[in-house]
């Protein structure tokens, strides 16, 4: 795979690199692409932003890049280390539109219960990654502190909002078709239902995994404390 010079001149004297990039379909490419080009250029350690699902059999299309991604890293002969959280409590925002305007949060959850992570607390484990690099060759886990059902959920955005807003759970195939309304390519859509149904049963997802919160002390954000800090981003004074 041919390297693009600009990149191979972005990183002539780096050591060490974080690597995120948004989980498009085109991620798989876009990753390896970046991890030859620190392998040509010289870089000691890449650190690699993935999920927590990528070391498990999957059918989410963006798990299963991640793992191949990891793969190639792993194999590349660079020093690694792989950062993976579970989902984050700011996908949440995404549903902000129907709980301003209508007060409901509407997803193909049932009774499911998740532990999703604020970015934040990620961020401030890749930035000691970044500056202090070590642990090479580890795998990271992170979720947030809680295991939370979508009442759940719904529950704390009321309390941040001082707004009444109630979970309204629906079916997978109502999910799909919401998102598609919404402009969401097809595709997308698609694999947003093949994460649907595997959180539906369970999973790593559904655990508390705070290992990596502790050897970075980093205080791990409730979701709580999400919800008042955004609370104006859910309706809060409307």
């Amino acid at each position: 795979m041919s390297v693009p010079l600009t990149l191979g001149n972005a990183l002539r004297g780096v050591t060490r690199a974080l690597m995120i990039s948004s989980p498009g379909f085109d991620m798989f490419r876009t990753q390896v692409t970046f991890i030859d080009a620190c392998r040509a250029a010289g870089v000691h350690h890449l650190i690699k932003l993935s999920g927590l699902n990528a070391g498990r059999e999957t059918t989410f299309v963006f798990s299963n890049m991640h793992k191949r991604i990891e793969e190639h890293l792993r194999g590349s002969g660079m020093a690694w280390t792989s950062l993976r959280p579970t989902g984050f409590m700011q996908e949440y925002i995404f549903e902000a539109p129907s709980i301003v305007n209508d007060g409901s949060l509407y997803l193909a959850l049932d009774n499911v219960k998740l532990s999703p992570v604020d970015l934040m607390d990620v961020g401030k484990v890749g930035f000691q990654l970044l500056r202090d690099g070590g642990y090479h060759g580890e795998v990271l886990p992170m979720t947030g502190p809680d295991l939370l059902s979508m009442a759940d959920v719904a529950q704390h955005l009321s309390t941040a909002t001082g707004r009444k807003v109630r979970y309204v759970p629906i079916s997978p195939l109502e999910r799909w078709r919401a998102l598609v309304a919404a402009g969401i390519p097809t595709e997308v859509a698609d694999a947003l239902d093949k994460q649907v149904h595997e959180r539906l049963q369970g999973g790593s997802e559904s655990t508390i995994e705070l290992s990596t919160h502790k050897r970075f002390n980093v205080l791990p954000t409730t979701f709580s404390q999400f919800a008042e800090r955004h609370a104006m981003d859910f309706g809060a004074g409307q």
